[in-house]
């Protein structure tokens, strides 16, 4: 299921506002949206490459460079290798990251640790998770 949320700079950044004319092709911002995943993922290109059924190292930087589109099948495939991103933000169909910037902290911290900083932490997570978040306040009052 798809919990949309707000465009996370710190994670996934395109240069300039989705805006399909002369200046930049469409493949090109493809492009630079895959590579700005790949990035904030810290994957080099054969390490993206090796996470794929089918996709060769050259592929995807042709891809990067705006020289190659990719399909829906090779969006669907690199969304799967890039968790957390979809084949619909990595085609420029959606502005939205399917995740929030404290999601993503919260999963890279999950990914940088050992198994037990990882047992602590769905400890934690399965805890929290029995109490339902409060709605945001919109009074604008002092709490």
């Amino acid at each position: 299921m798809f919990v949309e949320a707000n465009f996370v700079p710190g994670v996934y950044h395109v240069a300039s506002p989705l805006n399909y004319s002369d200046r930049m092709t469409i493949s090109k911002q493809i492009g630079q949206r895959l590579r700005a995943a790949r990035l904030a993922h810290k994957y080099s290109l054969s390490e993206l490459a090796s996470r794929t059924r089918t996709l060769s190292k050259s592929r995807i930087s042709n891809y990067e460079q705006g020289i190659r589109r990719m399909g829906i099948e090779e969006a669907q495939e690199l969304a799967e290798a890039l968790d957390g991103v979809t084949p619909a933000y990595l085609l420029c169909l959606d502005d939205a990251s399917p995740l929030s910037e404290d999601e993503w902290r919260l999963i890279q911290r999950y990914r940088r640790t050992d198994a037990r900083g990882r047992d602590v932490i769905l400890q934690v997570a399965d805890i929290q998770g029995n109490y339902p978040a409060e709605p945001a306040s919109g009074s604008g009052k002092d709490e």
